[in-house]
C-alpha cells in the first residue's frame, strides 16, 4: 500500500513539472516587438556665403527583427527630413482686360518649408496610400489643409498641385526612392539631400519602419541649420531691425544705380 502511494505521489510530481515546462515563454515570445535606432551624421548644419548644398546620412539598426523576413526583404524603412513649419499661400493668375492678375488663392496650415525623403523603393510600393497619408510620409500624402475662407471657384485639387510643383521646382522638395540601403542584414544606411536654399531653424529627422505593409513605429531626430558669417549678420538685420535694414538696401540701390550710370554713360 505504501508503494501504491509512493508511485502515485511521483507520478502526481511528474506531471506538475511537466505542467510547468508547458508555461515556459518560448524564445520568440520573449522577443520584444520590432524596432529601429537611428543616429545622423551631424547634429548641425552651418550654411555659409558659399553654401551649395549638402548630403545628410542617417545611420539606422532594427531590433528584434526577424531574420527570416529580413532575408527575404520584407522590411522596408523611409527616412525623412522636415524642415520649420509656416503657413503658405497659393496665388493663381488670371488674364483680366489683357493682364495677368492675382485673382484667387489659397493659404494652406503650417507645412513644412523644406522636406527631403529617401526610401528603401517607392512609398507607394511600401504602404496602402491611407497609411501613407494618416503618417503624412511622401510629398502626394502631406497634409494640406486649407485655413480660412475658400472661395466657391477655388479647386482644392488644383492648388494643392501647384503647392508641391513649386515646391520641388525650387528644390525644396525631393525624394529618393532608394536612398535608404541595407548594408548589413539589420543595418541601413540613409542619404538625404539638403538643398543650396534650405531654410535654417529646427529640422526633424524622421525613420519609419514598415514590415510586410504594416506600419511598425518610428524614431525622430532634431537637426539645426544656421547661418554663419555674412549669411547670419544679413539675416539678424533684416528681422531684428527691419526699418534700418530696408533704408539701407533702399540707399545702397541709389548708389550702386548712380555709379553704374556714371561708369556706363557716354560723353
Amino acid at each position: 500500500m505504501r508503494r501504491l502511494l509512493a508511485t502515485l505521489s511521483i507520478a502526481a510530481g511528474l506531471f506538475s513539472a511537466s505542467h510547468g515546462l508547458a508555461q515556459i515563454p518560448l524564445a520568440g515570445d520573449m522577443m520584444g516587438k520590432e524596432g529601429l535606432d537611428i543616429g545622423t551624421s551631424t547634429s548641425e548644419i552651418a550654411i555659409t556665403s558659399d553654401f551649395r548644398g549638402a548630403d545628410l546620412t542617417i545611420f539606422g539598426a532594427l531590433t528584434n527583427a526577424d531574420q527570416l523576413l529580413l532575408a527575404i526583404g520584407q522590411y522596408d524603412v523611409v527616412v525623412t527630413l522636415e524642415g520649420p513649419r509656416e503657413e503658405t499661400t497659393v496665388r493663381r493668375k488670371d488674364r483680366l482686360f489683357g493682364i495677368w492678375m492675382n485673382r484667387t488663392s489659397m493659404t494652406f496650415e503650417r507645412m513644412p518649408i523644406s522636406y527631403s525623403l529617401a526610401s528603401t523603393r517607392p512609398v507607394e510600393q511600401i504602404a496602402p496610400a491611407q497609411t501613407l497619408t494618416g503618417l503624412g510620409i511622401g510629398i502626394d500624402h502631406l497634409s494640406l489643409t486649407p485655413t480660412g475662407y475658400i472661395s466657391y471657384d477655388a479647386n482644392l485639387t488644383e492648388f494643392r498641385d501647384a503647392f508641391r510643383r513649386i515646391k520641388q521646382s525650387h528644390g525644396l522638395y525631393q525624394r529618393d526612392t532608394n536612398g535608404v540601403r541595407f548594408v548589413s542584414s539589420s543595418l541601413f544606411k540613409a542619404t538625404l539631400r539638403l538643398p543650396a536654399n534650405i531654410p535654417d531653424g529646427v529640422h526633424i529627422v524622421h525613420a519609419y519602419l514598415f514590415k510586410t505593409g504594416e506600419f511598425i513605429g518610428e524614431k525622430e531626430l532634431a537637426l539645426r541649420v544656421i547661418k554663419t558669417g555674412i549669411e547670419d549678420s544679413i539675416s539678424r538685420a533684416a528681422h531684428e531691425n527691419p526699418l534700418s535694414y530696408g533704408m539701407l538696401s533702399v540707399l545702397l540701390a541709389l548708389v550702386t544705380g548712380w555709379g553704374a550710370s556714371l561708369l556706363f554713360r557716354k560723353d
